[in-house]
């Protein structure tokens, strides 16, 4: 399927204020999260997220309110520290003398939660099981630079293999990963939870598995209310460098902004993600220490539905024209109260190889140039156009801001297409139901631009839902993969992001920032590259 967390695609984002009219990374946290006074060390706090899309299957979980759940339960090989670097985890080194091979040697006395040990066959078998299609894994394209993936799962005819060529076992703590080409960044993927390691339990009964998982992370499963929360505690056995220092979490579903945030203020959740849309304008006067304004390595923009009729054959000047009809710089400063940036290109800030003004012209105000492009491009067929958002995530009042610039500016109609929540969303798109136009927000499953580029404009790639498909921007990526350093990729991307303009593959419209905060009840909260809290971090004071 071509989905949604291939990088996390993002559930709540635009934090507005209601009344407003439509118009014409490293880490952060808390000013008192030092001074936490006496904590209880076993004791559980709240997080404030949705129902997740999918069962908590690694390589099924596809966005953030599944994600942040399966981070907690299942630690990776590799993470990143707050510039960017690699960090070991469960690896204690991923080697390579050529970029096609690479070497994993995993650290001794690691174990499940059930108490069995993570060995090298643990990641081999789940890569094997999560790239094979009749498991029907919404990930399983992330496995698809490992020799043997087209054997496995072949874009026509019968599968020829059950397991991936490029996959050997060496001994109880060491594997290779042979790729089909070579690929110099290989290692930043392998701290994506889709290569995370499973128990033997969990082939007994996979569909059970992904409603109580066993994981190797700093958190073991409990209980999983639908709809209401999912529980886990800390894991005592856990020998990673991120072991928690509180007893669990309580992710504690909430279907709107604005009563999570009321909650907060009583202490009735103690860590938000955002902050409800109307309280984005009171909410730092209210929290004070507690409020965090912080930086976050994820975009928003709008993609056209291409395999739809209205956008299936469309000449890319008219969707550089829809770009150039959006007035980025009012609508951040007045319906998103300065929480957003005007972005100015399709990779976000703060992962390797961001570079301002990649877009060029594309994102830039000209109400007469876009008129004149949609006209030169054939014009939008029907004259008009919806963009489809979930309704659970504080996106109604930019949308209609974003419909009402394109309108004024061009005379196309446009409005704005609810859908009651973020899963009913993810489904429309993987359905192919999108009627125009969708929301899409992203963020990084690893801080680099490939990861917003290839992962969301190649034919193949799972991120791509909006049905896009060009054979040079195809060439490009394989191009920019082949590179024969790290340097000399991220330098190829860079290229290839200054040339999307010429394809128009979706329309940025602006940079993420986390807008959050915590309750009194816990202290040292701190927020990720990806926008998440550092669950592990989190003390619960007595």
């Amino acid at each position: 399927m071509r989905g949604a967390k291939s990088a996390k695609w993002v559930a709540i984002a635009a934090v507005v204020a209601l009344g407003a009219t439509a118009c014409g990374g490293g880490e952060s946290g808390g000013k008192d999260s030092g001074n936490k006074g006496a904590v209880d060390p076993n004791a559980k706090f709240s997080v404030e997220v949705g129902e997740p899309e999918n069962p908590l299957q690694p390589a099924n979980t596809m966005e953030s309110n599944g994600s942040i759940v399966t981070r907690a339960l299942f630690s990776q090989l590799v993470n990143y520290d707050a510039k960017g670097n690699i960090e070991m985890v469960n690896a204690e080194s991923v080697e390579t003398k050529d970029n096609k091979t690479y070497t994993v040697k995993l650290k001794a006395g690691w174990k499940f939660h059930d108490g069995t040990p993570v060995t090298a066959e643990s990641y081999v078998k789940a890569w094997n099981w999560a790239a094979n299609p009749k498991n029907k894994q919404k990930n399983s394209f992330w496995f698809s630079d490992i020799k043997g993936y087209a054997e496995v799962s072949p874009t026509k005819g019968a599968p020829k293999a059950t397991e991936l060529s490029g996959l050997k076992v060496v001994d109880e703590t060491s594997f290779t990963i042979e790729l089909s080409t070579p690929i110099p960044y290989y290692v930043y993927k392998l701290g994506y939870e889709v290569f995370s390691p499973l128990p033997e339990s969990f082939y007994a009964d996979p569909a059970k598995a992904g409603q109580k998982p066993v994981g190797n992370g700093p958190y073991k499963f409990v209980n999983w209310q639908h709809k209401k929360q999912i529980e886990v505690a800390r894991y005592d056995a856990y020998t990673g460098p991120d072991k928690a220092k509180n007893g669990g979490v309580l992710f504690k579903n909430y279907t709107n902004l604005e009563t999570a945030y009321e909650d907060l203020k009583s202490g009735n959740v103690d860590v938000l993600r955002q902050i409800a849309p109307k309280d984005l304008p009171v909410y730092k006067q209210d929290l004070g220490d507690r409020a965090v304004d912080g930086s976050n390595s994820a975009i928003q923009t709008i993609a056209p539905a291409f395999y739809t009729d209205q956008f299936k054959d469309i000449d890319p000047k008219v969707v550089k024209g829809l770009s150039m009809a959006i007035d980025r710089e009012t609508i951040t400063r007045t319906v998103l109260q300065g929480t957003r940036e005007p972005a100015t290109g399709w990779v976000a800030q703060g992962v390797l190889g961001y570079q301002e003004n990649a877009a060029g012209d594309a994102v830039k105000f000209d109400p007469a140039k876009a008129k004149a492009l949609i006209e030169e491009g054939g014009g939008v067929p029907g004259d008009k156009i919806t963009i489809q958002f979930n309704a659970d995530g504080g996106h109604k009042e930019w949308v209609e801001a974003v419909c009402g610039s394109i309108t004024k500016a061009t005379g196309v109609a446009c409005t704005g297409d609810s859908k009651p929540d973020f899963q009913a969303d993810l489904q429309a798109r993987a359905a192919e139901q999108v009627k125009s136009l969708y929301r899409s927000g992203w963020n990084l499953d690893f801080p680099m631009n490939a990861n917003f580029i290839r992962d969301l404009f190649g034919t193949s790639s799972d991120g791509n839902q909006s049905g896009f498909s060009n054979k040079e921007v195809d060439a490009l990526i394989k191009a920019a993969d082949s590179a024969k350093s790290l340097e000399e990729s991220t330098k190829l991307y860079q290229e290839l992001e200054k040339k999307l303009p010429e394809y128009m593959p979706s329309i940025p419209l602006w940079y993420y920032k986390v807008n959050a905060g915590y309750s009194e009840n816990v202290s040292d909260v701190k927020y990720n590259q990806k926008g998440d809290p550092v669950l592990t971090d989190v003390q619960v004071k007595k």
